[in-house]
């Protein structure tokens, strides 16, 4: 009889394993069952038949992690999957202890068995952590590889929070695009800017059809990692972004520590705002485990857009949703950027309502910042209301993209930006160039 396995996920890294090592090959296991965490209402719903093949005609039902012991159990299962990123080393080990207690097997795939091969190189960003830097990081290298004279696309990691038939391949060259696609906050703050710069960006939840649609309009790719996941592509080169901001977490998160030990270069991060014994303490780290990697040392300055003054000013500060969740910051550059204006920094707690409040109780570790949560119409209302309610001048929004396009925050705005600025060598482009010379007599070839 097959195995009965449960994968463990997060809507996105769950649906890529399932695809590449049980979809097509049921002596691997059934899938009986997805758990879901981390993002809110991405649980009680299936995974349709039309993306889990002719061996699941009724799709597989997506249940709470908290059900995982009862569905072990009730399902009698053989093996649970992890299969979610941006947690610590000992959560994924409560979760293999609760996962054996009830008579299961714990699984962790190697990336080697869940990256698909591309016909065209890969330029892989990942991180340690999630919010360190890797969006920028990829634009960084997107504009490189383009002003090189490489058709470059980006694919980005999986945020497939709506209808996953209808996302199966995605493909954004305007923000028309993705004003049609109607998607989460999350997803506009990782397809807009790249757009903006001109590249095409490529998303949704079947990576193999995702990766056939990249490479036949590109030289080469960029892969987009989403928190601190291991790239669903096998990379040509891998950079991994580091974050002295949180220097103990390098080798302390899942699966950022086999992100850091895999890498062919090293992006150490915010050292305009990280002190000395924070950047050593990850210098030091990194060394210890990947001492042949490439060390690129970089900055992330914080810009304002033109807007109203701040300074002396009320501000609510709105700041990328993940980075300040599950990332664990307390706060990112809206904050900074704020502060350094002059201006007067009000929390925005007394006014959350709804989801936005439950946010709050769920992540106690928050500064006075305001999450940009919104993965669905009715927490985007939420996010709206508590805006508008709050007793404030002048909403500094720390997202990277323009909210007051897709809310109303009836306040006046002013946008903070922040760009990976290396300092020193060698630069991403030093790193670079010597595979865009192969890369270019490949692609004239």
């Amino acid at each position: 009889m097959s195995r009965r396995v449960i994968i463990a996920g997060a809507g996105g890294r769950d649906f890529h394993d399932f695809n590449m090592v049980f979809r097509s090959d049921r002596s691997a296991g059934e899938v009986v069952a997805f758990t879901a965490t981390q993002i809110p209402g991405i649980d009680e719903r299936r995974y349709p038949s039309e993306l889990a093949g002719p061996q699941y005609p009724d799709g597989i039902p997506v249940r709470p992690e908290s059900d995982l012991v009862e569905l072990i159990r009730s399902e009698e299962v053989d093996e649970v999957v992890f299969s979610y990123s941006d947690v610590s080393h000992e959560h994924v080990m409560h979760v293999a202890s609760r996962v054996l207690a009830a008579g299961a097997a714990f699984r962790l795939l190697p990336p080697r068995l869940t990256m698909l091969k591309s016909p065209c190189p890969v330029v892989a960003v990942v991180a340690t952590r999630t919010g360190a830097g890797k969006s920028p990081t990829s634009r960084r290298a997107g504009r490189i590889l383009v002003d090189a004279g490489l058709r470059t696309a980006l694919i980005r990691h999986p945020m497939p929070y709506g209808d996953l038939t209808a996302m199966r391949v995605q493909r954004f060259a305007s923000l028309s695009d993705i004003d049609q696609a109607a998607p989460s906050l999350e997803e506009r703050e990782e397809y807009e800017e790249p757009v903006r710069q001109g590249m095409v960006v490529f998303a949704g939840v079947d990576y193999e059809a995702i990766l056939a649609a990249a490479a036949a309009e590109a030289d080469v790719i960029v892969w987009d990692g989403g928190n601190n996941d291991t790239p669903f592509l096998e990379p040509t080169l891998t950079i991994c972004v580091l974050d002295p901001l949180r220097a103990e977490d390098g080798l302390s998160h899942h699966p950022g520590e086999t992100n850091l030990r895999m890498a062919d270069a090293l992006l150490v991060n915010k050292i305009d705002s990280a002190t000395e014994e924070a950047v050593g303490r990850v210098l030091a780290d990194a060394g210890s485990v990947n001492p042949g990697a490439a060390v690129i040392r970089a900055a992330s300055p914080v810009t304002l857009d033109h807007g109203p003054d701040l300074a002396g000013q009320r501000v609510v500060v709105v700041e990328d949703g993940p980075t300040v969740t599950h990332g664990g910051m307390p706060y990112g550059a809206g904050l900074v950027a704020a502060r350094q204006a002059g201006a007067v920094v009000v929390d925005p707690r007394p006014w959350a309502v709804g989801s936005i409040a439950d946010t709050y109780e769920r992540h106690s570790h928050l500064g006075p910042v305001l999450p940009a949560m919104g993965y669905g119409d009715q927490q985007m209302a939420d996010l709206s209301a508590t805006v508008r309610a709050a007793e404030c001048d002048v909403v500094v929004i720390g997202t990277p993209i323009d909210l007051g396009r897709i809310l109303e925050l009836g306040h006046p705005t002013r946008h903070a930006r922040y760009a990976v600025q290396e300092v020193g060598t060698p630069d991403l482009e030093e790193v670079l160039v010597p595979w865009i010379k192969r890369w270019l007599e490949g692609s004239r070839g």
